[in-house]
């Protein structure tokens, strides 16, 4: 007879059904693994063999098959030992075939038999509760797979202690969920000193999802800007914080198993390959811009990436999706970022300092800032220009207005999006950036003189139709920080001037 167990593949954030078959037969004595296993997989059996040992259990001297169902589809990682072990000793008869097949087991395991931490549990533990299955995961990861909802789930420690609580002799408890303890507070603006056309558009930002640019030489606070915008976001909504962390579990950055609501802040470095930014590799993993999903990507020295690295944000930034598509794999993570670059105006990064920029400005700006295509340049809402700091914004006393004060206003501007777009029917559009189509067309429909200076500007700005919307989004942003109904001049006008026809243009 065969031995049958659930466990799970990954597609992207998608668990896959798999069923472990288990035979124990007549003949040479062997240990085989079929069903397209990788390298992770096929050295399980060294695992599972060690880990029975370690528990007082030895494998018969028979033929044994394990068949990774259905056979066609890619299987990768270590959660497989786990499966692989129960089912084998359901085979043995060690364990009651029925109270295995109503498990979906996943779990690396550790020559001592104890069940190691595995990317992936979140997402298992969802596909569990659909299959009305009890989840069998390691016990580190209890937590974690608690927010799945209402559903059996067994969080060993290690295999006897799983074994003996299938066997009556043991029981565990139901892991609670877990939330990530409150850290250290982001950085405050009250830090900053100047630049109070920065805060102000790094506010509309924050309010509207909006990405954002900004441009200035070295040392004038970009970086730091950027590093206290987390500060004045709004906590993940319970529903944001579940699917962000489905994708954070599949990475395998899940640390403890708890769940936390700050909205993720990435900063890779410029050296960052294309699949490390929206992701792929041999097993096709989630990259910096699904990593950042829900929360900011911050790009510093944005020229410095390569060229092909940064066009390849096109796609993920209009669809809010990253697909990777591979030779073995196809697979699509969600990347709803809102992007924060900043860079310098030259190379030498003082152009509009006589006595320290080089001998070849402006042209040498010109070529620097080539390095950023227009359709790229195009699909930043926000273009500011963040200049140097004097000395008497140095000796200024903190600003009166903190993180605290910014982040009130931000909040209130995010809620009234947030129950427009539910009264509309579109609760998948969360902040006005999102806002496309027909939505946008209700939302943003300025009155007469708004309307025509924004199609003097779309003549004189040269602005694509992209351009044109995007100003509207950051316009309704604008009025949803008054609190005004409808889009006036002013707004269209401040929205505007955040535009920038293209950087090297500029220069002449």
């Amino acid at each position: 007879m065969v031995a049958h167990i659930n466990t799970v593949a990954f597609a992207g954030i998608e668990a896959r059904p798999v069923d472990v078959q288990v035979q124990i037969s007549s003949g040479m004595v062997s240990f085989t693994i079929v069903g397209l296993p990788d390298k992770a997989v096929a050295e399980s059996r060294e695992r599972v063999r060690a880990a029975l040992a370690a528990i007082g259990l030895a494998l018969p001297p028979k033929r044994i098959t394990v068949n990774l169902s259905p056979a066609d589809m890619p299987k990768e990682g270590s959660h497989f030992d786990l499966p692989i072990a129960l089912g084998v000793m359901a085979a043995m008869e060690v364990l009651g075939r029925e109270d295995v097949g109503q498990l979906l087991a996943l779990g690396e395991l550790s020559l001592d038999g104890a069940i190691s931490a595995v990317p992936g549990v979140l997402p298992a533990a969802l596909a569990a509760n659909a299959l009305d299955l009890t989840l069998a995961c390691p016990q580190a990861q209890g937590g974690e797979a608690a927010w799945a909802g209402d559903l059996e789930i067994l969080a060993a420690p290690d295999l006897l202690s799983l074994v003996n609580h299938l066997k009556g002799s043991q029981l565990l408890s139901r892991p609670e969920p877990k939330l990530v303890e409150q850290g250290p507070a982001a950085p405050d603006l009250r830090d900053i000193k100047g630049q109070e056309m920065a805060k102000r558009a790094l506010e509309i930002a924050a309010c509207g999802g909006h990405n954002m640019l900004m441009m200035g030489p070295p040392g004038a606070g970009k970086s730091m800007l950027a590093q206290r915008l987390p500060s004045i976001l709004p906590p993940l909504s319970p529903e944001e914080a579940l699917e962000l962390s489905m994708i954070a579990s599949v990475a395998g950055e899940l640390e403890g198993g708890a769940i936390s609501r700050r909205r993720p802040f990435r900063n890779p470095h410029h050296s960052a390959s294309m699949p490390a930014l929206v992701g792929g590799g041999s097993r096709a993993r989630p990259g910096e811009v699904s990593l950042a999903h829900m929360g900011v990507l911050f790009l510093d020295e944005l020229p410095e990436f390569p060229r092909a690295t940064l066009e390849s944000l096109r796609q993920p930034i209009e669809s809010g999706k990253a697909v990777v598509a591979r030779a073995m794999a196809h697979v699509t993570y969600p990347a709803r970022f809102q992007l924060v670059a900043a860079m310098n105006p030259c190379r030498c990064g003082y152009l509009d300092d006589a006595a320290l920029a080089c001998s070849r400005a402006p042209r040498c700006a010109a070529d620097y800032q080539a390095k950023i295509s227009g359709p790229l340049f195009d699909r930043i809402d926000l273009h500011i220009d963040v200049p140097k700091v004097t000395a008497a914004d140095l000796t200024l006393p903190p600003p009166r207005e903190g993180s605290t004060e910014v982040a009130a206003r931000v909040t209130a501007a995010r809620a009234l999006q947030t129950a427009r777009f539910r009264a509309m029917g579109a609760p998948e559009v969360r902040t006005n950036a999102d806002a496309d189509g027909d939505i946008l067309a209700q939302i943003a429909d300025p009155d007469d003189a708004g309307r025509a200076l924004l199609n003097k500007a779309i003549d004189r700005m040269h602005l694509s139709a992209r351009g044109y919307h995007r100003v509207l989004r950051v316009a309704r942003t604008l009025a949803d920080m008054e609190g005004a109904e409808s889009l006036g001049r002013n707004h269209i006008a401040e929205a505007l001037s955040y535009r920038r026809i293209a950087p090297a243009l500029s220069l002449a």
